[in-house]
């Protein structure tokens, strides 16, 4: 008896492995058949089970789960959560009383007061009646300092610096660096151009040196010797070894074109004698009632036949 109601699924044809012999499948079947025999009782015990666990949980289960349900939230909302409520307010009301009232209380008329009457009144006392007018006393000894001592002294110390170090600099450098910096630069300048007309010149002397000493040697001996002699070596060593190379390759070609014709026949005749000479084409025997097409068995009337093509490979 199977009350499993959930769709079974497509079984796979079996299969067997590769390389599997006849008498791997003559063990498997008996093996298969025991098994199948112990099974199935216990899967049907297995099936009545399952479908008298789902009978009790739809029938029985769900109804008493569902009254449990609605009795505990009836007893939440009618019972349990004004009590909570009430307790809650009560606790609220105690934790104010006995946490929060007390600090209050010792903050606003204790910690308030003493900090506003033993620091914060003699702090301000001190300051308004001590402190400010030393400050205004020191503001006004500083200032008094500043003006009569610091000023002429600053004032001073800047005319001495003017008269014994900026002056005396300025003057140097107007009347001593000034020029010297310029009569420098113009020598320089002058020793510059100097140098330039010189390395010209003596450019020019090294460019006739060269023409002189290796460039018209050198093109005297290339018009002299090397001209003539490459002309031999051209029309008497390298056009006869050029015409002699050609005549080679030629040849050498020639040869190899025999070679291949020989080794294309040898391989033909090789061929016939291994296979024989192909046979000749039988005679096409024309019908004008029954004429056949090329690759079909059907008949055309008034169809001219299609020439029969041999398969055999020509040589």
């Amino acid at each position: 008896m199977d009350l499993d109601t959930t769709p079974a699924r497509p079984r796979t044809p079996e299969r067997f492995e590769p390389g599997e012999g006849c008498l791997t499948t003559a063990i498997r079947i008996p093996v298969r058949i025991v098994v199948l025999v112990l099974v199935v009782p216990v899967r049907m015990v297995w099936d009545l089970l399952a479908g008298g666990a789902r009978v009790a949980y739809r029938s029985v289960l769900t109804p008493v789960g569902r009254g449990i349900a609605l009795a505990c939230s009836w007893a939440y909302e009618t019972l349990l959560a004004p009590v909570g409520h009430a307790v809650g307010v009560a606790l609220g009301f105690l934790g104010k009383v006995l946490f929060v009232w007390p600090w209050v209380a010792l903050w606003r008329y204790v910690v308030v007061p003493v900090v506003r009457y033993g620091l914060v009144v003699p702090l301000v006392w001190l300051y308004e009646t001590v402190l400010t007018p030393v400050g205004h006393g020191i503001a006004f000894v500083c200032s008094w300092v500043y003006e009569t001592v610091l000023t002429p002294v600053g004032h001073g110390l800047v005319w001495l610096v003017v008269t014994l170090v900026v002056t005396p600099l300025g003057w140097f450098y107007r009347a001593v660096l000034a020029p010297v910096g310029r009569e420098i630069a113009d020598a320089i300048g002058v020793a510059w151009r100097i140098a330039g007309q010189i390395s010209r010149a003596a450019g020019r002397g090294l460019k006739w040196l060269a023409r002189v000493l290796v460039g018209q040697p050198v093109s005297w001996f290339y018009r002299t010797v090397c001209t003539p002699v490459g002309h031999l070596v051209r029309d008497y060593v390298w056009a006869p070894a050029k015409k002699a190379a050609v005549e080679t390759g030629r040849a050498v070609g020639s040869a190899l074109r025999s070679m291949g014709q020989t080794v294309g026949q040898a391989r033909r005749d090789a061929w016939r004698a291994l296979v024989g000479a192909p046979r000749p084409a039988e005679p096409v025997k024309a019908s004008l009632d029954g004429a056949r097409t090329l690759g079909d068995t059907t008949t055309v009337p008034g169809v001219v036949p299609a020439p029969e093509i041999s398969l055999r490979k020509q040589v």
